[in-house]
């Protein structure tokens, strides 16, 4: 009698514990390149959002964070439902006067906060579907904090990038050792209503947030140029000793123990953010749509004197609210669209771009100093 072996237990952590996990509560998409090596984890009944991808297979490090209670309760949250997910699909002003977070008459505060239910629980339809490419589509109507309501239909299409595109589009020839993926999501969002959207009643953006794994060893990177007018003010001051800012980066531990958010406004955008783990080895990047516009929504939880005059990238280190309670821990990068008039039946769009890379520490290191313009051994 033959004798059968049984395949080893995934192991918490890798990209196949997250696959046979989510396989139990969602319906899952995966999608491949470079022979399997390189996957995505995406998830239709959740915007159509990228769960987690790994560079080294079902054994490979899983990238994403995910909210393994959560997901198992298959309850939603009242205020946002942190399912988690390394690229989900947005849309700003989150708070001011053309806030889609906060009702009409509302104090900015966390009580009255609550996340719109077509970007944060509803399912999208898969329009089409390949090995390597995904198009969601979903109709939806929000109101702002005017009583102004969008008629809006989202199309995201997600495409798992190959070795030569990933090279192509970074300018990047992968160095020896390097394990990698790369994965890109078209976003748009088309005006389906009767009236014109204006600055007067309000404006919208796509808004891409990718959450991560946080750990004492993980040092986000965020590049910028010029005289820098960071933004700290989303959630308060932000701890003494969190950032390090010198004249070309600013910098934080992505550890997920304190909250804040900052953002980089045009002026200062350049056209990578990313972050390191020293532990795993692990070098993340994020591109995004950036022409030069300037005219950018702003979220933050207060009456504004500048609505239009908002950031392009932020960062979000997740820690304790003040009632105690916390949404993960994780941490989040985030890039947004230009926003503009629209009239029915035109459109804004925006990509948005994700790259792990995991390898030997000498080719993570000439990928950071080319992209990121930073020398990994000067983190601490």
């Amino acid at each position: 009698m033959a004798s059968c072996t049984s395949q080893p237990e995934a192991i918490k952590g890798s990209f196949g514990f997250d696959l046979n996990f989510l396989k139990k509560y969602q319906k899952v998409i995966t999608l491949e390149e470079n022979n399997g090596k390189s996957q995505l984890i995406l998830l239709p009944d959740l915007q159509g959002r990228v769960m987690t991808s790994t560079a080294n297979g079902l054994e490979g490090n899983s990238y994403g964070w995910l909210n393994y209670d959560l997901i198992t309760s298959g309850k939603f949250e009242e205020h946002f439902s942190p399912f988690g997910g390394e690229e989900r699909f947005w849309m700003g002003p989150e708070g001011g006067q053309y806030a889609i977070f906060f009702k009409k008459g509302s104090e900015f505060t966390f009580d009255n906060w609550y996340t719109p239910k077509g970007i944060d629980t509803e399912a999208y339809e898969i329009i089409s579907q390949s090995s390597n490419e995904v198009l969601f589509q979903k109709k939806m109507s929000l109101l702002n904090y005017q009583d102004f309501k969008f008629d809006i239909e989202v199309n995201r299409k997600i495409s798992i990038l190959n070795q030569t595109q990933i090279e192509k589009d970074l300018g990047l020839d992968m160095p020896a050792n390097i394990n990698f993926v790369g994965y890109q999501s078209n976003n748009e969002i088309v005006n389906v209503g009767e009236q014109a959207w204006s600055k007067k009643s309000g404006l919208l953006s796509i808004w891409i947030l990718g959450m991560y794994m946080p750990s004492k060893n993980t040092t986000v990177v965020l590049p910028y140029k010029d005289s820098l007018a960071l933004n700290t003010s989303y959630f308060g001051t932000i701890p003494p000793g969190k950032l390090k800012i010198t004249d070309k980066h600013v910098m934080f531990n992505g550890d997920g123990t304190s909250r804040f958010k900052l953002g980089i406004p045009p002026k200062n955008v350049l056209p990578y953010a990313g972050s390191y783990d020293a532990d795993k080895k692990t070098l993340t990047i994020i591109n995004y749509t950036f022409e030069g516009d300037s005219t950018y929504v702003n979220s933050e939880w207060r009456e504004q004197e500048n609505p239009y005059e908002g950031d392009v990238v932020n960062s979000y280190n997740d820690g304790p609210l003040e009632n105690g309670g916390q949404l993960g821990p994780f941490y989040e990068l985030e890039s947004s669209s230009s926003t503009k008039e629209l009239k029915p039946g035109e459109s804004i769009k925006h990509t948005h771009k994700t790259y792990h890379f995991e390898g030997s520490f000498e080719g993570l290191n000439k990928i950071s100093k080319q992209l990121l313009n930073k020398d990994l051994n000067e983190l601490n």
